[in-house]
């Protein structure tokens, strides 16, 4: 992501050279926001997944290229957005990279599909990106790395300065369940209802260090932890510390991990105005003393397994205070601690698609509904046809 800082040594830090970190954390410009979508390439009448992710980088100008990637299988591309100021502008970028990928599945024939697993795609039929990065993580986790079909949204979020990064960080987490369920959209997986509104959560899951990481004291604790995973060899990229939230070590960024991918650009909106305006508002309280880091971690994975499983019925362990309350009061406490941030950052119109979500459902709902009225082929077809470019210059529901 242009704008944030990449060390050129980066793809290959051993341990003592981590003290560099903190510096890739100091922004002149806080809460600039950046977002990762990560699409499915789909074939145009079947809906199921084709490899096409090599035909589209050997397409793209020298220009682009810095904004798409791989993922782990070729039936999947990422585009990364500039860092940008505003939710406004990186809204645009994310609409016109929809169009982008649109405009060369007419070329190379695929469609775009969107949720945050495939519905009925099988992992021994798909085929691995061949690089080292990506070999290295299928020779660690073999068959569920090939069972990894997933997709998310990640959204960066540069602060003043690594101390920050730290604190925001474990301040964020008592939010993740709520970002959650607004943003469930898998709730199919080899061709089966899996009971779950996010299946994703669990099919990513079973990599390691895919959890809501703990309280870090400071930065240096942090550093130790990516000291300690690459001296025993867990990682050899920092990038391959993969939690829900996460100090980014490359970027200098807070990164939100959690939600599934998006039909809707109202909806991504939605979930990039929150975690950008939760950033501005921990800071804040961090400035003036009142910011609560440490949370009680049972509360935190308890309420992550109910919005990956239940609606906004569930009720849950508030992590923060330990009041028993329902997930949507919950979504409601998380809109409530940022609505100031959401008016002065300029994006308080989100709080309208909070509530219609919460009135709703998530896009999970939708895809059982699509399901139960037309079947598997309807479903694929749904999730092509549903894709939100932003045509009407505005964004739908």
């Amino acid at each position: 992501m242009s704008g944030w800082r990449i060390p050129s040594s980066s793809l290959s830090q051993s341990p003592r050279d981590m003290s560099k970190y903190a510096d890739l954390f100091t922004h002149d410009r806080s809460f600039t926001v950046g977002v990762e979508e990560e699409y499915m390439l789909c074939h145009p009448t079947t809906g199921d997944l084709v490899p096409r992710a090599d035909s589209i980088l050997a397409r793209l100008a020298e220009d682009e290229q810095e904004r798409f990637s791989y993922e782990l299988i070729l039936s999947e591309i990422e585009i990364n957005t500039p860092a940008s100021p505003s939710v406004r502008e990186t809204m645009e970028h994310i609409r016109h990279f929809r169009r982008r990928v649109r405009e060369l599945g007419r070329e190379l024939g695929f469609r775009i599909g969107i949720s945050g697993t495939h519905p009925t795609a099988l992992g021994d039929e798909q085929r691995f990106v061949d690089s080292p990065g990506y070999k290295w993580v299928a020779d660690q986790l073999h068959y569920y790395a090939r069972r990894n079909i997933t997709f998310a949204i990640h959204v960066h979020v540069a602060l003043p300065d690594a101390e920050t990064a730290i604190a925001v960080t474990n301040a964020a987490r008592r939010w993740l369940a709520p970002l959650l369920a607004l943003s469930t959209n898998s709730p199919f997986f080899r061709a089966r209802n899996t009971g779950m509104l996010s299946a994703r959560t669990f099919q990513f899951g079973a990599f390691p260090r895919t959890n809501i990481p703990g309280t870090f004291r400071d930065f240096e604790h942090f550093q130790q932890v990516l000291e300690t995973y690459l001296a025993v060899e867990s990682i050899y990229l920092p990038r391959q510390i993969w939690w829900k939230i996460r100090p980014h070590a490359s970027y200098g960024t807070v990164e939100f991990r959690v939600s599934d991918m998006q039909r809707s650009l109202r909806r991504t909106e939605m979930l990039v105005a929150l975690s950008q305006a939760i950033c501005h508002h921990c800071v804040r309280e961090l400035r003036s003393n009142h910011l609560q880091q440490d949370f009680e971690l049972e509360y935190l994975n308890d309420a992550l397994w109910k919005a990956t499983r239940f609606g906004f019925d569930a009720r849950v362990a508030d992590p923060g205070d330990h009041q028993i309350t329902t997930m949507a009061e919950q979504v409601e406490k998380m809109v409530a601690f940022v609505h100031s941030s959401l008016a002065e950052l300029g994006t308080e119109n989100v709080v309208a698609t909070v509530e219609e979500v919460l009135k709703r459902g998530s896009e999970a709902q939708e895809q059982l509904a699509a399901h139960t009225r037309e079947g598997f082929n309807g479903l694929k077809a749904m999730l092509m046809d549903k894709v939100d470019f932003g045509d009407d210059g505005g964004f739908s529901t």
